[in-house]
């Protein structure tokens, strides 16, 4: 098992009961330390299956933020991470991100969609996401008017979330993300406490010196 499996396995039964599922788990050199990216989505698993066309809320600051604690103590309380140094990073999907699962889309209901499938890209609003097809509502243009679109879940090649300045329903989602650094900070703190000595006794010397030239007679003037 990876080191991403293993993060994943400690982490999902930690963020459960915060009503969030682990979408993904990266783990990626990063100079001397490692960097280790999660992200978390709300869970959905307990909405009625009947249920495919209510908005899902997106994440909220304050959600990714108490997710990023239980990860971080999480991490620190299990021996998954060894004694290395890491920095760990917690958000949730952005836009762009592709959709590939039906919870993924799900979540998405509401939102401006593009859908690659096997006739083309229909881009428009996410109505409907069922066990077995989505539908959207593709807005009119110039040439064509509105129509509504009614796609097979098995015959979705892509499906990616458009960036809207105005999104419906667009406040305190949390699209960015929340680092938590481990590291060695006792040696770090250390090393400036030897910085900050060495400046002392150097300023000190100066101080020494400045004051020494103040008390020395000076050279009588001489006439040319």
């Amino acid at each position: 098992m990876s080191t991403a499996q293993q993060i994943r396995a400690a982490l999902e039964p930690v963020l459960g009961p915060l009503g969030l599922v682990v979408e993904d788990v990266s783990v990626s050199p990063a100079g001397k330390r490692r960097l280790v990216r999660v992200l978390v989505d709300t869970d959905i698993s307990a909405l009625d299956v009947a249920d495919t066309t209510s908005p899902v809320p997106p994440l909220s600051l304050d959600a990714v933020a108490e997710a990023t604690r239980a990860v971080s103590d999480e991490l620190d309380a299990s021996d998954v991470m060894g004694q290395a140094p890491y920095v760990l990073e917690v958000s949730s999907p952005g836009v762009g991100r592709t959709l590939t699962s039906r919870d993924q889309l799900r979540r998405q209901v509401g939102r401006l969609v593009e859908v690659a499938h096997a006739e083309g890209t229909e881009t428009g609003r996410l109505a409907e996401v069922g066990s077995d097809r989505l539908v959207l509502d593709v807005p009119a243009t110039r040439k064509t008017a509105a129509r509504r679109v009614e796609l097979d879940l098995d015959g979705v090649q892509r499906a990616t979330v458009q960036v809207e300045f105005t999104r419906p329903g667009a406040t305190g989602d949390a699209d960015g993300q929340h680092a938590d650094e481990h590291d060695e900070h006792d040696g770090l703190l250390e090393n400036d406490e030897n910085d900050e000595n060495d400046e002392n006794d150097e300023n000190d010397e100066n101080d020494e010196n400045d004051e020494n030239d103040a008390d020395a007679p000076s050279a009588p003037e001489r006439d040319i």
